[in-house]
């Protein structure tokens, strides 16, 4: 075939597509009805693992993966969006590395209601201003994030799922690169671009701004100003990438929790959090740290924080391989309850892979 001939093609190809993609959505559309009238939640990660999971299985390329996935959480986006209006709250003004996590999990269509704090988000989905929240919850060189674990442990509000994506600092400007004379980016963000920086520009100034969407706002503003930020904050504030992952450590990923009002259902790659206060005994807390391995669940993570309530007490907190419906894991808790103040199953929710 010919040039034109192939543009032919693909142009039936597309017709096809959007009548099919239609016809997709009249189908969510009933779908999202019955939701409603059982009361069932719109964004179902188990099933939305399912889906990812078979398109990937048919794709026979040459489309990549990851590409095939984006389109389809595009595609599901769409659909939710149809369903009834859907509002995601997220930590950070657009543009922060949690918008973009949230819009890595929800796409573009549905909408985004920016918080200033940790606490705001938990607060707009108890009051119901959105059905879903993301926080960030930690980060893999800076640790935890603190007012997430002292917000978990006192809401009523469950884990619904987790987004575990790599975090890659830009440089944005819309100055040549030879002319950036200041830089704007959060001071934790300076921090991880610190080597980079003195290499490529040792006399820069440094601003610290109280986020890296704001960074960019500023340069966008400024001849002769760049930031460091998301790619998502480049495209909001129309700023040209001039370099792309300037970390100092390509291996920097950063954990992210959405949050919702019930527990989801198992899917066989499942984790469980719980958070607890453990009797102040000799061994208490190796007593009930064991029960996790008498019933064969495998911890991914432990950390305790301050309760704020009594000096020298902790909460502690711990993420599982396992789904609160197991009945492995559902005995570990009734052994684990034996020795503690008070213990919470903060959710149960499919295990992420690290998004690209």
């Amino acid at each position: 075939m010919n040039l034109d001939d192939l543009r032919r093609h693909i142009d039936l190809i597309d017709e096809a597509l959007v009548e099919q993609l239609n016809e997709r959505i009249r189908l969510a559309q009933e779908i999202g009805k019955l939701k409603h009238q059982g009361d069932q939640d719109v964004y179902v990660p188990v099933r939305e693992q399912a889906v990812l999971s078979r398109v990937a299985a048919h794709n026979r390329g040459p489309m990549s993966e990851a590409s095939l996935r984006a389109i389809y959480r595009e595609i599901m986006s769409a659909a939710i969006a149809l369903e009834r209006p859907i509002h995601i709250a997220h930590f950070g003004q657009p543009g922060t590395f949690t918008h973009q996590a949230a819009r890595s999990r929800f796409g573009s269509s549905l909408a985004y209601l920016p918080c200033q704090t940790v606490p705001e988000v938990f607060s707009a989905v108890l009051k119901k201003a959105a059905e879903y929240g993301v926080v960030p919850i930690e980060n893999s060189t800076e640790g935890p994030v603190n007012p997430t674990l002292d917000e978990l442990t006192e809401t009523t509000l469950k884990i619904y799922a987790e987004i575990c994506m790599p975090v890659e600092h830009h440089l944005m400007s819309r100055s040549q690169p030879d002319a950036i004379q200041v830089i704007y980016s959060h001071p934790q963000v300076l921090g991880q671009c610190r080597q980079w920086l003195a290499e490529h520009y040792p006399q820069a100034e440094l601003i610290p701004s109280s986020s890296t969407a704001r960074g960019a706002e500023l340069a966008a503003a400024q001849d002769g100003a760049g930031a460091i930020a998301s790619r998502l904050a480049a495209e909001l504030h129309a700023l040209p990438v001039r370099f792309e992952a300037i970390q100092d450590r390509a291996q920097n990923a950063t954990r992210f929790l959405v949050l919702g009002r019930r527990i989801g259902e198992p899917t066989g790659h499942d984790k469980t959090s719980v958070v607890f206060k453990i009797q102040h005994k000799v061994g208490t807390l190796f007593d009930a740290l064991s029960a996790f391995r008498r019933n064969g669940l495998n911890m991914t993570k432990i950390e305790s924080r301050p309760s704020r309530q009594k000096a020298w007490e902790y909460w502690f907190f711990v993420d599982f391989e396992g789904h609160a419906l197991d009945e492995s894991v559902q005995e570990a808790l009734r052994e684990l309850e034996a020795h503690c103040i008070t213990l919470t199953v903060l959710g149960s929710y499919p295990m992420a892979e690290l998004t690209v």
